[in-house]
């Protein structure tokens, strides 16, 4: 593709990129939630639209948890001590720990019978995978990025 100066270079805005992400993340969720109900028995999605629901769901979510533990970590790096970091680790730990049973719960309230995600290591596992896979995305775009065709 041309750009509008004649070379093959594309300029992508903010916007578009947080966009590409927030779409990509939701795809790759939805992958993610359905294999898992495949091969894990404990988690079951009555159907693959109520599995697109429940992936947009845990999305915003995560999404939220992770803005959250930042906001905490920044707060408490603003601080100078042992005792500052020693909080500052309990609290971020915290927030990543029960967020899992705070987003199973709001799983459960949404869809009722129609979601059931297992236990807590079942939740653990699908918020890891989804993390994970979601950096490797990121990491390959990147580096897609500095490849000189």
């Amino acid at each position: 593709m041309s750009g509008a100066n004649g070379s093959d270079e594309i300029t992508i805005t903010r916007a578009q990129a947080q966009f590409i992400s927030w779409v990509s993340d939701v795809l790759l969720d939805i992958v993610i939630l359905n294999l898992f109900v495949e091969y894990v028995h404990t988690i079951v999605i009555d159907s693959f639209a109520i599995s697109v629901l429940t992936a947009l769901l845990m999305k915003l979510a995560i999404d939220a948890v992770k803005g959250l533990e930042r906001r905490v970590a920044g707060y408490f790096r603003t601080k100078e001590g042992l005792v500052w970091r020693a909080l500052g680790l309990i609290a971020v730990f915290s927030i990543l720990f029960l967020s899992k049973f705070v987003i199973l719960e709001l799983v459960n309230i949404v869809f009722g019978d129609h979601v059931e995600l297992g236990h807590f290591i079942e939740i653990l596992s699908i918020i890891l995978t989804m993390l994970v896979a979601s950096a490797l995305l990121q990491l390959i775009f990147r580096r897609l990025g500095r490849i000189e065709a």
